[in-house]
């Protein structure tokens, strides 16, 4: 039996949303990306198969709608009038996870970080020339290459061969935590945690431009113990009030 076997609404409900991938394919379409390949590269690690049985379950459940792709062949996803009601739910599953749950080394992955950077940049906070950011995590042997462009910035995999470079070196767990909104990004530089090199007028527009994660407004503060070459959560940010 697939189901719990019970009539308790959380019992009927757990069976759609607590699916593996499902709650993440939702927080995608939540966020704006309704292509399937958009999807499928904001989920990064699941099967092209498992999502497209993902995304026919929701459809048959009545929590997406799938329309015609304007611009091609396929379809694009939205959430129904009846599966509005989950991004609250998402909504709230991110909160408690940023505010309760410890960052550890195995949920780290540069391929997705870099992808949520990239998804996350503000237009208008971009040169209206291209600019290139490189990004070399410690460690690793992959780097990653920002444009940085108003009309049209990019995430690359090799050299694009062109613009001015800002060189960014940093651990992947800083500039996570960075993204998340647990550190600074002026913080981590000034204590060496993150490098930044290149032209003086990239170098001091990167606080301007670098995203941060949606719920970083939750985010614990972090410090960095240099005796014990880790970070120590801090007591959570006093909400504002209006």
């Amino acid at each position: 039996m697939n189901g719990y076997g019970q009539f308790c609404p959380v019992a009927r409900a757990s069976e759609i949303f607590a699916e593996r991938w499902t709650p993440l394919v939702l927080r995608e379409v939540i966020s704006g990306h309704h292509h399937f390949n958009e999807i499928l590269k904001g989920l990064h690690r699941i099967s092209p198969s498992v999502l497209g049985q993902r995304l026919r379950a929701l459809e048959r459940a009545g929590i997406l709608e799938a329309r015609a792709n304007p611009s091609g062949r396929g379809s694009t996803y939205y959430l129904s009038p009846a599966g509005q009601p989950l991004a609250d739910v998402v909504r709230a599953l991110g909160i408690w996870g940023q505010e309760s749950l410890a960052l550890k080394r195995e949920d780290l992955d540069p391929d997705f970080l870099m992808w949520q950077i990239f998804k996350h940049l503000r237009n208008d906070t971009l040169p209206a020339d291209p600019r290139v950011v490189r990004f070399d995590f410690k460690g690793l042997r992959k780097s990653y290459w920002l444009v940085l462009r108003r009309d049209d910035p990019d995430l690359c995999y090799s050299d694009p061969g062109f613009g001015e470079y800002l060189m960014v070196r940093a651990d992947l767990e800083t500039l996570t935590r960075v993204y998340l909104g647990e550190l600074d990004l002026k913080t981590a530089s000034s204590i060496g945690l993150v490098e930044i090199e290149g032209p003086r007028d990239l170098v001091r527009s990167m606080p301007a431009w670098f995203p941060a994660s949606g719920y970083a407004a939750y985010a614990r503060p972090v410090r960095y113990d240099s005796a014990k070459r880790n970070f120590v959560r801090l007591e959570k940010r006093a909400q504002a009030t209006a």
